[in-house]
């Protein structure tokens, strides 16, 4: 066997050793941790249930967050970014858990809080253990994968681009292969044109070749037939890399239905068990919010109760998802006759319409604590973007590029827009441009970051009126 090819099949038990030394790393921060607290290896029953949890909530959201996917396709970095969000996941699920089961008294919160950082430290120690592992291998020259190109246009060279900027990946992009003669024999970024699809079956059948990229346009399909027809013989692994960067699309992916290949463009991620994951989130974290302020929202209905007439609850309606309207609750904020003349009107900094006591909770943004009822209903969620009145939505639908689509997924009280400032009277283009990262990069982990910038930076803001 090739030194190039001695760790493709290693490849495929990666994820399995991985989920393996996962559990292993969080049994011996546990005991270790317990050892460092008690002196000793006895451990009663419920610690060990909360090692059991652990194992299960590690390897469950690990495996959500894409950790045992794909090894080619991340830097180090991500990986590190990526295990320490899912370990403060399982933490933080841990601890809800404990709160709501009321077993928290019979856990040590020393012992808690030090198998929290052990188990982040080992876990990203044995991750980017493997991951440099894997990179030695690499620099040795095991574990790569000769790729040729066909399609030496502007789409071939991106994709050789992108794959000479991931060079953790173990990829080696070794030529392009292209009917245009006057390119055969020329150097693009690189890499050599070698000739023509003919000369690469050749190549292909002399065993020099891992795998074969079509980056061809789409209306190329007759002469992508034929290329798969002289590629017949071949034992390489063939992929299609579509010629779609220049659309918009949004968490774009493959499926099969009624037994056809479908490429989905424009999909929301809110189906299968992502659903159910994000309908646990909401729950979950909404609930337990609601029992912490309850006294705090007992005050802040005091407060507008008194500080002008009228109910204390402002229903307004909004647009969530699939475009459906709901009745936002929120703490009223400005006198009941306040729009009966001019209709619904943009928020604006430095208007007063507001009374003395709810200019206070816009500014902190306390008067958005209702919401998490809303969220109990199943009218929002905890994180998403923002919802808009009709009348607004009608008017920026037209307006703005792909302003629908933030619709793909539920409304939520705090968003990717709003922790990063866009809120209030800013750029809608760049409002949208955020929410639609937020869809198409949607995890748990993702929600639990922006949940934990909400809390530090997201109430009181310049952009908050």
């Amino acid at each position: 066997m090739s030194s190039r090819g001695l760790l493709n099949e290693f490849s495929e038990i990666l994820p399995a050793l991985a989920r393996v030394l996962d559990v292993f790393c969080i049994l011996v921060s546990g005991i270790l941790a317990f050892m460092w607290k008690f002196g000793g290896l006895g451990f009663p029953p419920h610690y060990q249930v909360a090692l059991l949890i652990g194992f299960f909530l590690t390897v469950l959201l690990f495996n959500l967050s894409g950790m045992y996917r794909s090894w080619r396709g991340q830097n180090w970095w991500c990986q590190a970014r990526v295990v320490t969000f899912a370990w403060i996941s399982v933490v933080v699920i841990l601890v809800i858990i404990a709160f709501m089961t009321k077993s928290g008294a019979l856990f040590s919160r020393q012992w808690m809080g030090v198998w929290a950082v052990l188990g982040w430290g080992l876990l990203l120690t044995s991750r980017l253990s493997l991951g440099y592992f894997l990179k030695l291998m690499r620099a040795g020259g095991y574990n790569h994968k000769r790729i040729v190109i066909i399609g030496a246009g502007d789409l071939g060279q991106r994709v050789a681009r992108n794959i000479s900027d991931s060079s953790w990946a173990g990829l080696d992009v070794v030529g392009f292969f292209d009917d245009q003669a006057s390119l055969h024999g020329k150097y693009l970024g690189g890499v050599k044109v070698r000739g023509s699809v003919r000369k690469l079956s050749c190549m292909v059948r002399r065993g020099h070749i891992d795998e074969v990229w079509l980056a061809l346009p789409l209306q190329a399909e007759q002469r992508i037939k034929e290329i798969l027809h002289e590629l017949r013989h071949c034992t390489a692994t063939v992929r299609y890399v579509p010629d779609i960067f220049g659309l918009q699309l949004l968490n774009h992916s493959m499926t099969e239905i009624a037994g056809l290949p479908l490429l989905n463009l424009s999909e929301s991620p809110m189906h299968g068990l992502n659903r159910l994951v994000k309908f646990l989130e909401d729950k979950i974290i909404a609930g337990t919010i609601l029992l912490l302020i309850s006294p705090l929202m007992l005050f802040l209905a005091l407060g507008v109760k008194c500080s002008s007439k009228g109910p204390v609850f402002y229903r307004q309606e909004r647009v969530s998802w699939n475009g459906k309207s709901f009745m936002m609750l929120k703490f009223r904020s400005m006198p009941v006759s306040c729009e009966a003349g001019s209709g619904a009107v943009w928020a604006k900094k430095g208007e007063c319409r507001a009374t003395k006591f709810g200019a206070f909770l816009r500014k902190t943004s306390l008067d958005e604590l209702p919401q998490f009822i809303d969220v109990l209903k199943g009218n929002m969620s905890i994180v998403g973007p923002r919802p808009e009145r009709p009348v607004f939505v009608d008017k920026f639908k037209d307006e703005i590029p792909d302003y629908m689509k933030k619709h793909m997924v539920k409304a939520g009280i705090t968003g990717w827009a709003q922790v990063n400032g866009w809120r209030g009277d800013t750029d809608l283009n760049k409002r949208i441009e955020y929410d639609l990262y937020y869809i198409e990069n949607w995890s748990l982990l993702f929600d639990i970051k922006i949940i934990i910038r909400t809390v530090f930076t997201g109430f009181i803001h310049k952009n908050a009126y």
